[in-house]
């Protein structure tokens, strides 16, 4: 089959992207010609999968959108594709790969009432409702059942057209010798032997609440405080959250690593990840850190937090946010006694439970459902 896969923008450090990239190797194994049509590429660009650029034009991010909404109703009918699989909600397509919240859901949790009057929203409400709305053709793979009402909620989506996905994270396989190998070479690398590390990993350093991981830092008891790091792990501008940090005193407490390609090994080297984020569909570095045996601190709207709680591997802080309980969490897991139970219970249950095939499944509903449109 020939399939076309749409993406806004690829750089390497991205989950969505590299959800994208993973399910088109795929795709191209399996015999399928195979297109990513993205505006632009950072990185090195795959042998086996065809990259068709078309650039960024406009001023504006909407702007930007709407150039390549328009580019791309010229540009896909020329390519006489079997089925278009979109990783940005986008009109016109036969499979949408979910990974991302309900814009207007999030919206209307999370914003004041008069946003709903700005041109963002209402350009992101109408690519969303060209997915969702009742009626729609596009097949919509999702990662979790809980974004499932929140669509039909505003969209009345009919729940023929979503189909679960298990979780896509890799397997890992270590001993203990070299999970203390590789955690001492890391921290003594940096000079952090003896620290407390907590650890944050994400690229949208706001929605993934970094903010509300520095204030929790700078809440540590002072002795506690001068022997923990924050390290964050990400591809984002960090200019406005090391201000946070210098007004409150520990910026030279936080430290921001960029994007990296050695995520699992800090998992190994760190005490404790945070995420105290205000949206996420999934977060599947919560389940890495499964694997790690690395403890977990979240908030309960991410996708993935009910693994946390099943695996009894941390804590999931309920909403609505306080940061006085993110706060009195992060110091009491340090100390707590039930850290080790946290460490092997996550790792025996990431050895149980099948957190590892979403991408196989993708495409083997994406095949199903190309096939049954042809």
């Amino acid at each position: 089959m020939k399939l076309g896969f749409l993406l806004f923008d690829f750089f390497p450090y991205g989950g969505l992207q590299r959800d994208c990239l993973k399910i088109t190797q795929l795709c191209a194994a399996r015999g399928h010609d195979v297109t990513i049509f993205t505006r632009t590429w950072q990185g090195e660009r795959p042998l086996d999968v065809r990259v068709a650029l078309f650039g960024r034009s406009g001023a504006s991010n909407i702007a930007r959108n709407r150039a390549w909404v328009k580019q791309l109703a010229q540009a896909l009918p020329g390519e006489k594709l079997d089925g278009v699989i979109g990783f940005n909600k986008l009109p016109g397509l036969d499979i949408y790969y979910g990974s991302d919240p309900c814009y207007a859901a999030k919206v209307q949790r999370l914003k004041s009432f008069w946003y709903k009057w700005l041109p963002r929203y209402h350009h992101f409400k109408r690519l969303e409702q060209s997915v969702f709305a009742h009626g729609q053709r596009t097949h919509v793979l999702v990662l979790t059942e809980r974004e499932i009402p929140h669509y039909q909620g505003f969209y009345k989506t009919e729940r023929e057209r979503f189909h679960l996905l298990p979780p896509g994270i890799e397997r890992r396989t270590f001993t203990e010798e070299q999970k203390l190998e590789t955690r001492a070479q890391l921290r003594h690398g940096q000079g952090w032997d003896y620290d407390n590390l907590l650890l944050l990993v994400g690229s949208g350093f706001r929605v993934k609440g970094l903010d509300r991981a520095i204030r929790s830092l700078a809440a540590l008891p002072i002795e506690m405080r001068e022997r923990t790091r924050l390290i964050v792990i990400g591809q984002n501008r960090p200019t406005e959250f090391e201000l946070l940090a210098r007004q409150l005193s520990v910026d030279d407490r936080v430290h921001f690593l960029g994007g990296r390609d050695d995520v699992f090994d800090w998992l190994l080297a760190a005490d404790l990840l945070i995420h105290p984020a205000r949206s996420e569909a999934a977060g599947m570095i919560l389940l890495e850190a499964l694997t790690a045996g690395l403890p977990v601190l979240a908030t309960d709207v991410c996708g993935y937090a009910p693994h946390i709680e099943r695996a009894n591997a941390g804590r999931i802080l309920p909403s609505p946010f306080v940061q006085e309980q993110c706060d009195i969490a992060v110091r009491e897991m340090f100390v707590s006694d039930e850290r080790s139970a946290w460490s092997a219970n996550g790792a025996s249950y990431a050895a149980r439970e099948d957190l590892y095939s979403c991408h196989e499944r993708a495409v083997e509903i994406i095949e199903s459902l190309v096939s049954g449109k042809r």
